[in-house]
Order: C-alpha cells, then sequence, then structure tokens
C-alpha cells in the first residue's frame, strides 16, 4: 500500500461568535486593544457582551473600543496589569459603565527573548510581572467583584504551549505561563463555591503580527511540528474563549485548554 498523495493543509475554520449568547453579560479583557486580545473582544461584543478593554497603548484603546461599536458596546482604560491598584480601575470601570463584571480574560503579555546566559535580570523580572503577577491581580480583582456580586462568573487565563514544553530562549516566559497554569488550578478551588469558574488556554503557533515577523525558516520549522498543517487564527483562540466564558462550559473549572493544532501532543 502506497502512501495517500500529499494534500494542502485545511483551511482554518470555526465560528468565534454566537449572536445572543452573551446578553446582559459584561467582560474585561486585559491586552485587549489589539492582536489575541482584540479577537477575543470582538468575539464577546459580537455575541452580545459589553466589553471593558484593558492596553497600554491609549491610541490602540481608541481604535479597538470604535472598531466594536463605540461607548455602548466597549470601553477602554489604560492599564498596566503588573499594577494591582491600575487593575482594580478595569473593574470599577466595568462596574460604573456597564454594571459590573461577569467574565474577566487575563489577556495581557510581553515578551524578553534570551538565552539565560544572556537575558538580564530585568528582562526576567518584567516578564514575571505581566505575565505571573498580572494573572494574579486579575484573579484578585475579579473573584473580589464576582464574590460581592454574587452571580458567579467565568474567568479565562491566557498560557501558553511554552509553558507546557519550555521554548530555548524564553525561560521567563516559560516560567510564567506554566505558573498561570498552576495558578488556575489552585483560584479555581477556592472560589468555585461561588459559582465562579476558572479555565486557562495555552495558543500554539497562532498568525499574528508578531509570528508573521518570524525569518521563513523558522516559521517551516514549526509548522512541521503541527499535525493540523497550518498555524492557527486568532479567530480559533477567540471561539475557546468565548466557549469558557459562557455557560455552554458551565461545568468546566480548572481546565487547561491547548489551541495548538495538536503541537507538542
Amino acid at each position: 500500500m502506497t502512501d495517500a498523495p500529499a494534500t494542502a493543509a485545511p483551511t482554518a475554520q470555526g465560528i468565534s461568535e454566537i449572536p445572543g449568547l452573551l446578553t446582559g453579560k459584561v467582560a474585561v479583557v486585559t491586552g485587549g486593544a489589539q492582536g489575541l486580545g482584540l479577537a477575543m473582544a470582538r468575539s464577546l461584543v459580537n455575541s452580545g457582551a459589553k466589553v471593558v478593554l484593558g492596553d497600554m497603548n491609549e491610541e490602540s484603546l481608541q481604535s479597538a473600543v470604535a472598531e466594536l461599536g463605540g461607548p455602548d458596546s466597549a470601553a477602554g482604560v489604560v492599564c498596566n496589569v503588573a499594577s494591582l491598584e491600575n487593575t482594580q480601575k478595569l473593574a470599577d470601570a466595568a462596574t460604573t459603565t456597564f454594571g459590573g463584571v461577569d467574565i474577566w480574560v487575563n489577556n495581557a503579555g510581553i515578551t524578553r527573548d534570551a538565552t539565560i546566559r544572556k537575558m538580564s535580570e530585568k528582562e526576567f523580572d518584567d516578564v514575571i510581572s505581566v505575565h505571573l503577577r498580572g494573572t494574579w491581580n486579575g484573579l484578585k480583582v475579579a473573584t473580589g467583584v464576582m464574590r460581592e456580586q454574587d452571580r458567579g462568573g467565568a474567568i479565562v487565563n491566557v498560557s501558553s504551549i511554552s509553558g507546557k514544553v519550555g521554548m530555548l530562549g524564553q525561560s521567563n516566559y516559560s516560567a510564567a505561563k506554566a505558573g498561570i497554569v498552576g495558578m488556575t488550578k489552585a483560584v479555581a478551588k477556592e472560589v468555585a463555591f461561588k459559582g465562579i469558574r476558572i479555565n486557562a488556554i495555552q495558543p500554539g503557533f497562532i498568525n499574528t503580527a508578531m509570528t508573521a515577523a518570524m525569518p521563513q525558516h523558522a516559521i517551516d520549522s514549526k509548522l512541521a511540528e503541527i499535525p493540523l498543517g497550518r498555524p492557527g487564527e486568532p479567530e480559533e483562540v477567540a471561539s475557546v474563549v468565548l466557549f469558557l466564558a459562557s455557560g455552554l462550559s458551565s461545568y468546566l473549572t480548572g481546565t487547561v485548554t491547548e489551541i495548538s493544532g495538536g503541537r507538542h501532543i
């Protein structure tokens, strides 16, 4: 028997919005003004939610809010998630503008890649502060608000496949993303009795501006590791966030979902 002839990799398919699914819900998305965060916010808004975006870039925030339908659907807050005080402002804006917080997505992140020999203490600390401390800040604020509201809630933490396998030159990033998994499981146990669910996602190689700027040989190397034979699309990540943020996942908490096309299974 001969092997089947090679065929082109399948194109992306999926549903990143379900109109009316989140009607009456209010969401916060950190790092929400561009890239994956904006795709997540778009999915939530198009499914009926009101969204508050947190981001460091004020110009990008203004553009994102306009794209999402303006002040009736979205609001933007300049926020450094490494600051608990800044993070609290996101919850305050959601409560003041839209009436509370039902969904929180801890997505904000940065990279400062270097081998451990060359990585500075600041590069290590900056990545840990944004990813790990930033997620902790988001969890502390979001669970606090949700407990006071006493109507449950859903939190999605954005880890990475790098937190599962460890990536060359990413001792800071891989450590932070692995830590987010442990944090997700620990806090999920603490607040489940209040109807608050906390889950994590681990995206793999996704089509973004950052990956598009990679050398072609690096792209080819990563694609060779993916059974589905293609990178993921931001909308495919957003669809999983939508699922975890909604009642469709009402009996899931403390889980980690890989969005990697089968890479590293």
